[in-house]
């Protein structure tokens, strides 16, 4: 997996697949059996202090209870060690409406999360590594941070984003790569994965959906109507056939990318 400078690269797969333990190794937290890993160019392992110039937030939150959200960010500041862009960080804490002043024991899980948002994006890092950073967030601060990571990919950040989240995904990277069981089974850019891997059709067909196409193994029938998800390629062919046998109100889309996700899962599932 190679993530471009200055991109939003999304990192997805099921449960178990190695996303977390790929992040740890890009942390130097672990050392890889084999192949090769470098972070902005060095081996976090034998060159820690290139991660001076990583933001990370964690996909499980766990705070120092008796700490304000104030005196929390502060001490993320100190402990990674380097400068904090101090208008970024108040301009943060406005976006995401957060009140500082409370002790971490009586924040929502989600203001909890937000305190690891301010924290990492006032870094200036140039490179963020986020994973599930959305998690606990109502879509109102979805939205905010969905804004505020343009903010920084705006400003040239690079951007691993790990998410069960696919429209997230689609809405905020540049290109994807996809795992199961530690090994890559899809990459590319998100637009062209979409485009061709597969395409959602769906018809009407007065007096119910003929019998040649109950038995092909993409579609599914309920009542009179048909849908399937097939390849680009399939999905001209079974247009004609749908026009040819009379079918009507007929849809052809591109599958998101949840849709590609779960496809190539299911191939060896």
């Amino acid at each position: 997996m190679e993530v471009g400078e200055g991109s939003v690269h999304g990192f997805l797969g099921p449960n178990g697949a190695g996303k977390s333990t790929t992040i740890r190794i890009l942390l130097g937290l672990l050392h890889p059996d084999s192949g090769r890993i470098q972070v902005l160019g060095s081996n976090p392992r034998s060159d820690p202090g290139v991660l001076r110039r990583v933001a990370y937030v964690p996909a499980e939150v766990t705070l120092w209870p008796q700490l304000t959200g104030a005196e929390t960010i502060h001490f993320l500041a100190k402990l990674r060690g380097g400068s904090v862009n101090k208008a970024r960080r108040e301009e943060l804490i406005e976006a995401f409406q957060l009140d500082v002043n409370r002790r971490n024991r009586d924040y929502s899980t989600g203001n909890r999360r937000k305190i690891l948002l301010v924290a990492a994006l006032s870094t200036g890092a140039d490179l963020l590594i986020l994973d599930e950073p959305t998690s606990g967030l109502d879509p109102l601060m979805e939205q905010v941070f969905a804004e505020q990571l343009t903010v920084e990919a705006k400003r040239g950040a690079t951007v691993l984003l790990s998410s069960h989240i696919m429209s997230e995904v689609e809405k905020l990277c540049d290109s994807v790569t996809v795992i199961k069981s530690g090994r890559v089974v899809l990459r590319g850019r998100v637009d062209d994965l979409k485009q061709i891997s597969a395409h959602h059709v769906s018809a009407q067909f007065d007096g119910g959906v003929p019998e040649a196409f109950r038995s092909l193994a993409a579609v599914t029938v309920e009542g009179s109507r048909l849908t399937a998800t097939v390849d680009r390629e399939e999905s001209t062919e079974l247009l004609h056939r749908i026009i040819e046998s009379g079918g009507h109100d007929i849809t052809s889309t591109p599958a998101s990318l949840e849709d590609i996700f779960l496809s190539h899962y299911a191939e060896e599932r």
